[in-house]
């Protein structure tokens, strides 16, 4: 590929990222990011930075972050992954997805400096830099061109060594913390916080959702080594009352400065509820240190216009079908009794597919004790990732656990195992029916595409 401008595109930039070791090779290293920094001059210091990391409820926190600093005014940008349709949707401007031509333009500008670290890495025999640390450096770069007021930036894996700790997060946000990832981050959620904790600075400001013991020790300790301010839901601010609304839920949260009642959030679950809580909690602390109350109407307004595609998303009716990016036991569990409460299905057929470093047992038997009878039938399928574990593999450990084999579909293909859940689902006239698209973020994606929403926005 020629360094002629004209020559990229969207896809062809796409398309050399994926050449580099693939996103689950994340290099445990920031040697070469800060290296990348300091020949750029630095763009991961060109703008404060709200950082994000935990097992489940990071996307979905940042884009509610995101959508309260929109609410004050502020130009933001959003990296969070992975993309469900488009590589540009994980870097946003404003709420959405870059422009193709600022993606393309920015990639152009730094590419030779990139090519000057991947020389200085092949030299020190050492792997070239990896398609998520080349993504990760892309975006400082974008937000620093924009350049945005705030940028809300989320883990790609752990914290310590991961590629955005180059950035200096003022305020370093920590989503609950459960086992995922335990070949790479330990098998304890002590261990795993330990992980995760690198991503409080010095002088920094940590909101951490409610954790399990082991997990809080750790993340207040070093809080503590580090000069932070720490405050923990539950103790210091939390979800106050929930109700279910149409299209969601209103609550009433206790903020860090004061109560926030009548907040509509267009989201399902007690999860997104503690989500909302986290959120909140951060926006206090870095829009007025955590000691400022902040307008009320803008926090309704924030929180009123937050999605989160490819989470309890209904993608059509009659019947009803629901994709959830659900990808880990913790997870399927909350998402069970999300959908338990917004949607009264007499039946659900669960469509599943999981990726291979992904404990696909777990998530089964999660899904078994969750839904009980009520889903009963399953369609095991798979994406088409290469990580993804075939369908007939998981219809095996369906089976072992004690789903019927006359209740266990096996379909490849994806297209396929979704016709087969709707007849099923529509069986004996039953009007109360439901799918659910649930497992790895890959297999929600393509889901996405299949029932006809194929971005978030224009330009997605």
């Amino acid at each position: 590929m020629t360094a002629d401008h004209d020559a990229f595109s969207v896809e062809s930039v796409y398309a050399e990222l994926l050449g580099r070791a693939p996103e689950n090779k994340m290099e445990p290293r920031l040697a070469p990011l800060f290296r990348a920094m300091d020949i750029m001059g630095e763009p991961n210091k060109a703008f404060p930075i709200i950082h994000i990391t935990g097992t489940n409820g990071k996307t979905s926190t940042a884009r509610m972050i995101e959508c309260g600093l929109l609410a004050h005014d502020l130009r933001t940008g959003r990296y969070t992954s992975p993309h469900l349709t488009r590589v540009t949707e994980r870097i946003s401007i404003d709420g959405a997805p870059v422009s193709d031509e600022t993606f393309v333009r920015i990639w152009d500008e730094i590419r030779p400096y990139l090519d000057i670290v991947d020389a200085e890495l092949t030299d020190a025999g050492e792997v070239r830099l990896t398609y998520f640390e080349c993504l990760t450096i892309l975006a400082f770069a974008i937000f620093a061109d924009e350049p945005v007021d705030v940028a809300v930036i989320e883990v790609g894996l752990g914290g310590i060594t991961d590629a955005t700790n180059v950035g200096d997060g003022q305020v370093a946000v920590i989503t609950p913390i459960s086992l995922d990832h335990t070949e790479l981050l330990g098998d304890t959620t002590g261990l795993i916080a330990q992980e995760k904790s690198g991503i409080i600075k010095e002088g920094a400001f940590l909101i951490s959702a409610a954790q399990p013991t082991d997990a809080a020790q750790v993340l207040l300790e070093k809080a503590q080594n580090v000069n932070a301010q720490f405050r923990f839901e539950g103790v210091e601010f939390g979800v106050e009352s929930r109700t279910i609304a149409v299209g969601g839920q209103m609550l009433d949260l206790q903020g860090l400065a004061g109560r926030y009642p009548g907040i509509l959030l267009p989201l399902h679950g007690e999860h997104q509820a503690q989500n909302a809580a986290v959120a909140l909690a951060a926006l206090e602390a870095f829009l007025g240190g955590g000691e400022k109350e902040l307008n009320l109407e803008l926090v309704q307004e924030g929180f009123g216009a937050a999605t989160s595609p490819g989470r309890l998303e209904v993608m059509r009716t009659s019947p009803t079908i629901v994709v959830d990016a659900a990808h880990n036991p913790a997870g399927i569990a909350a998402s069970a009794a999300a959908l338990q409460e917004a949607f009264s299905f007499s039946k659900l057929v669960v469509v599943l597919g999981v990726l291979a470093e992904k404990d696909a047992e777990e998530i089964l038997n999660t899904i078994k004790e969750s839904y009980g009878e009520e889903a009963s039938e399953i369609a095991l399928t798979q994406s088409k990732s290469p990580r993804a574990i075939p369908a007939a593999e998981l219809a095996e450990m369906a089976v072992d656990l004690g789903w019927a084999e006359e209740d266990v579909h096996i379909s490849e293909k994806l297209d396929d195992a979704i016709e087969w859940a709707v007849e099923r689902a529509e069986s004996n006239n039953d009007l109360a029916g439901g799918v659910l698209i649930t497992g790895s973020i890959t297999l929600v994606a393509e889901a996405r595409i299949l029932l006809g929403r194929p971005g978030e926005k224009e330009g997605a």
